[in-house]
Parts: C-alpha cells; structure tokens; sequence
C-alpha cells in the first residue's frame, strides 16, 4: 500500500465521506446502497470485490467506511471515514434522545412516534425481503435461514451462538462441499461487477508494507485500549452501577454481532427489553425510528438505548446528564471496537479476501441473519400491532402469542398503509415514515388511541 498521487488528499476524501454520511439514511441496506454508488461507481475508489469482502464484529456500514479511509491514507484516512461517517447521527440521535425523555409522552410528540413506529415496521418487513432475495440462493442458505428463525424464536438460542454455528457451518462446506453456499460475486442491484484492477486502489494496493502494518497494529493496540481501560475502570469502581451494565453488555454486543444492524436489534430488544428492564417493547421501535429518520448508521439506536437506561436507573438528580453520559458511554464502546478490528485486521485483510471457508462462512452468516431479521420483524409486529401479548412456555418451546382481542386498529392501518406505500407504491423511506408520523398525529387528534 503507497501514496498514490491520483487518490484524494485528507480533505477532498473529508468532503466525500461527509457527503456520504449527509445522505445514509434508512438503515444499512440505504447506507450500503448510497456508499456503493459514490466509491464504486461514481467515484471508482475500489471494485465489488474489495467493497463486499469485509467480515468483521460490528456495524458493516462504518467499518466498510473506515477499511476505505485506510487503504486509502492509512490511519489518519481510517479515523477520517469512520468518524465522519457516525459524527451526524451521534448528534441527531443525542437530541431525538432529549426530545423523547421530556415530550415523548405529550400530545402530538406522542401521536408521531406512535406513527412512526407502524412506519418502521413497514422499513423492517423491507430490509428483511431485500436481504433474503440477496442471501437465499441455494437450498443450505435457506435451510440455515429457516434453522437460525426456529432458533431464536421458538428455542431463546443466543444470537452470537446462532451466528458461531452458521459460520462453522459455512466454513466446513466452504473445504468440502464448495458452492453450497455460493461463492459467486454481483454487482449492485444485480448489475455489472466492477473490477478492483479498473479503480483507483487497484489490484495489489491493499499490499502494505512493513512501516504501514506497524502503524496500523499501533492503532489498533491505541483502540484497544481506549475501549476497554474505561469499561475496567466502571467495572471496577462501580459493578452494580447502570453504567457498567452499560459498558459490558454493548462492549460484549461489539465482539459478537456480525450480520448488521438489524440483526443486532434482535438480540439488543431482547436484552434490554426483557433482561434489563431498561425501555420497552414499543420504545424499542420509537428508537429505531429516530435512528431510521436520521443520518448515519442504523445502529445508532444503541444510543437511545442507553441513553433510557441510564436516564431511568442511575438515580442521578439530572436524569438528562446521567442519559446523555449513557448514551455517550453506549456509542463509545459499540464504535471504539469498530477501529479496533479494522486496525488489527486491515493489514490482513486483503490476504483473506480470496479463502475460499471464509467467503463460504461470510454466506452461511449472512443466511442465518436471514432468520435473526424474521424473528425481529414477527417480534415488532406482535408488540406494535397488540396491546397484550402473552408468553407461552411448552417445554424447550418458548413463543410469545397476541391476545386477540387487543389489536390495535390503528396502528395496524397505519402499518398496512406504509407497507402498501413501501411495496406496492414504491415511495421513499423518507415520504413512507413522515406520513405514517403525520397519521399518528392525526390518530392523536381524533382521539383514536
């Protein structure tokens, strides 16, 4: 990896990355979608190969940033991408976080996110099909999609259990039985594949040298530290504070999670929700539709998360300083990792891009995250769309089923609606979730919640 003349200075690459940060909305198939239109095909930086074969814990959409910013201009070009990338929505979501805790309960506030929340149902229902019909081409990737849904909703297995299996699994084919789970590349939306060696990166760019690779485990041992030092230090000081609970379980979610954001929420509303205690169900959705609404990654409803917990349960005389530092503390430690393993790894990377267990296991991942979306979309809908829902234990059986009687009309027209508008219409995520909102506020009005 050498300077190269012809790739963008710090500032120009600056102007880019802002660009795309302004413009990621609607969750990591948007993000995905926007960054692949300006890198790969607007500004050809790198091809398909090199922009899908990333493997990584975490938020696909701001590593992939990051893993750009490096092979581009090393460690100060990572910390460029990655921080531009996340900047906006740390602040929009920080002040939706601050709205939500004094109004969120009041009059219209309330009616919009009421909306809002059939809106993102509609989102998931969408991000769940677009998933499945990239990932679901073979009969294994199906069946492990089915395995890893009955797992998680019928068995309560693990999330990062579900994606260790699939991964081993994927593996194991990728040595003996190649092409069950696909190896083949595809451009964008179907189209044509953009080739490394027609870009500016090229082929061999990736190639560091030795000076590159020390600086980047530098970083990458700097990252490190700055993650999990404070979360020693809260454990520590304080173990039975909300703030350690905090920094352990999303410092935990940051080793773990592999297969995007919305395969994250699944483990995270089960956690908090039900384990924690710390929001529930329907707050869960009013987050992720702040984080739908705004810029940046999706995961940034981790956030809101904390920011609720910390908020509610540190016992602070300033609930509001004790959340913002929650929500602060949630998004260090879900980002910090990030530039951990793009540091370690970076300098690898490029070497693996080609094994063939890997490519197989990033498949059979993919597959399973499959299931992991079902189960979230069946789990907002049932919270969303009934206002009792009761849980039913048969042994290792476990499932949460609706009481009839108390479905909400409302909210399931509003819903209907936006998934006609979504499917059927072909609106925007953005006109979609402003007029499920604006019918929330209208719900409000004629008192019909």
């Amino acid at each position: 990896m050498r300077y190269d003349p012809e790739l963008p200075g710090l500032f120009a690459a600056a102007l880019v990355w802002a660009r795309i940060a302004a413009l990621s909305f609607g969750g990591p198939a948007g993000q995905i979608a926007v960054m692949h239109r300006i890198l790969v095909e607007e500004k050809r930086w790198l091809g398909d190969a090199r922009f899908l074969g990333m493997l990584l814990p975490g938020p696909e959409a701001m590593q992939l940033a990051t893993y750009v910013g490096w092979l581009m201009q090393g460690v100060k070009g990572a910390l460029l991408a990655g921080l531009v990338f996340i900047a906006p929505g740390i602040v929009a979501i920080m002040a939706l976080s601050w709205v939500y805790a004094l109004w969120g309960a009041v009059g219209l506030v309330s009616g919009a996110f009421f909306g809002l929340k059939a809106g993102v149902l509609a989102i998931v229902a969408q991000a769940l099909t677009r998933v499945a019909k990239r990932a679901l081409k073979s009969r294994a990737q199906r069946g492990v999609a089915v395995a890893a849904f009955v797992g998680i909703s019928l068995l309560a297995l693990p999330f990062p259990l579900i994606v260790a299996a699939a991964a081993l699994l994927g593996a194991l084919s990728g040595l003996l039985a190649p092409g069950a789970f696909g190896n083949g590349l595809h451009g964008a939306a179907g189209g044509p594949v953009i080739a490394d060696a027609a870009t500016l990166l090229g082929e061999e760019h990736g190639d560091p040298s030795g000076s590159e690779r020390r600086a980047a485990l530098r970083a990458g041992a700097v990252a490190l530290g700055l993650w999990l030092v404070p979360v020693a230090a809260l454990w520590l000081a304080a173990p039975e504070s909300v703030f350690t609970a905090i920094a352990l379980f999303f410092s935990k979610l940051a080793v773990l999670t592999f297969g995007g954001a919305y395969a994250v929420l699944a483990w995270v509303a089960q956690a908090a929700v039900t384990d924690y205690g710390w929001l529930g169900p329907t707050e869960m959705l009013d987050g992720l539709g702040m984080a739908e609404t705004t810029p940046g990654p999706l995961i940034m409803v981790l956030q809101f998360v904390g920011f609720m917990a910390a908020f509610r349960m540190a016992g602070w005389e300033a609930p509001l300083i004790a959340g913002t530092l929650g929500g602060l503390l949630a998004t260090w430690v879900t980002f910090a990792p990030c530039f951990t393993w793009i540091f370690l790894g970076a300098p690898f990377i490029e070497r693996l891009r080609s094994n063939r267990a890997l490519a197989a296991a990033l498949s059979a991942v993919t597959a399973a995250v499959v299931g992991v979306i079902a189960n979230l979309a069946l789990w907002f809908a049932l919270h969303l769309l009934w206002r009792g829902v009761e849980r039913i234990n048969l042994g290792p059986v476990s499932l949460d089923l609706p009481q009839i009687a108390t479905l909400d009309l409302p909210a399931a027209l509003i819903a209907g609606l936006a998934i006609w508008a979504l499917f059927k219409r072909g609106w925007g995520m953005a006109l979609v979730l402003g007029g499920a909102a604006g019918l929330g506020m209208l719900a409000h009005l004629f008192e019909l919640r």
